[in-house]
C-alpha cells in the first residue's frame, strides 16, 4: 500500500492543529535544500544536546540535513502539544532488547496526553520523513541505491528477500532493494530496536505490496522522486522475536 495523499510538506502545508490521533499515522516530508534556509533561522529551537550533535557533523550536508530534521520534528511536535517547540524535552525509552536507555525516541511529558502521542524520524539526501501516531510507529526514507550498494545490501536482507532479488531483471534490483530496506528500517525503529535486530530475522518483502509483520502494519510512503520510503505502526502488543518483533 502506498501513502501519497496523506503525505503533508512542511514549507507547504500549514502547520498542525493539537494532537487528537485516530485516523491512522500523520506523515510529513520535508525537502533538506527547500526548507534549509528556515531551519536555519530557526536553529534556536534546538537543545543542547542538539546542538552538540549538530557541531559533531564534519560535512556541511550532514549538519543541514540533521537541522532541517530537527527543527522540522520541533516545530510539528510544538503545534501537536500546543507549546513552545523549543521548550518539548526530547527523550529515549528503554530499548526492549537490552534494556539500556536507547530505544524509540519520545517527548517526555506525551504520557500525561489524554491520546498517546508517538514519533519517528528519519532522513537521507535531500529528504526528511517525520512520522507521528497513537502507537508505536517507525519511518524511514533512503535514496534507491546505486546497483553496487543495492548488491551490498541486499546480501544482509532475509533469505526470502535475497531469492525475490536474484529473481528479478538486473535493472530492477536496485529499487526493489531500497524499497525492502525502507520497509526493514522503519519496522525495527518502530520496535525501538534498530539494528540491534540482524536485518536478515524479520521479512517484509521486496515486491510492490509490502508482506505481514504480526503486529504491525506496513505501508511504502511515496516521498520524492529518487527515493524509497515506509511508515509501520503496531497494531497489537508484540516481543522482539523473529517473525512479530
Amino acid at each position: 500500500m502506498l501513502t501519497g495523499a496523506g503525505t503533508a510538506h512542511l514549507g507547504v502545508d500549514p502547520l498542525p492543529g493539537p494532537w487528537r490521533g485516530g485516523h491512522g499515522p500523520r506523515l510529513w516530508a520535508v525537502g533538506v535544500r527547500a526548507y534549509g534556509p528556515r531551519a536555519d533561522d530557526l536553529r534556536a529551537l534546538l537543545d543542547d544536546g542538539e546542538r552538540s550533535r549538530l557541531q559533531g557533523f564534519v560535512r556541511a550536508a550532514d549538519r543541514a540535513r540533521y537541522r532541517v530534521a530537527h527543527v522540522a520534528l520541533r516545530q510539528l511536535l510544538g503545534a501537536y502539544l500546543e507549546t513552545d517547540p523549543a521548550a518539548v524535552r526530547l527523550v529515549r525509552e528503554t530499548c526492549p532488547g537490552c534494556g539500556g536507555p536507547h530505544g524509540r525516541p519520545a517527548v517526555a511529558s506525551a504520557g500525561g496526553l489524554p491520546v498517546p502521542l508517538h514519533f519517528s524520524l528519519s532522513h537521507s539526501g535531500d529528504a526528511v520523513l517525520l512520522g507521528f501516531a497513537d502507537t508505536a510507529v517507525g519511518v524511514d526514507v533512503e535514496e534507491v541505491p546505486a546497483p553496487e550498494v543495492a548488491a551490498e545490501v541486499a546480501e544482509l536482507l532475509h533469505p526470502a528477500e535475497r531469492a525475490e532479488l536474484a529473481a528479478l531483471a538486473p535493472s530492477e534490483r536496485a529499487a526493489a532493494t531500497g524499497r525492502c530496506w525502507s520497509r526493514k528500517e522503519a519496522y525495527l525503529k518502530g520496535v525501538g530496536i534498530g539494528l540491534g535486530e540482524n536485518p536478515s530475522v524479520t521479512y517484509v518483502g521486496t515486491g510492490a505490496t509490502p508482506a505481514a509483520v504480526p503486529g504491525w502494519s506496513v505501508s511504502d510512503v511515496r516521498t520524492f522522486p529518487g527515493y524509497t520510503a515506509a511508515c509501520v505502526t503496531r497494531t497489537a502488543p508484540t516481543r522482539t522475536g523473529a517473525q512479530a518483533g
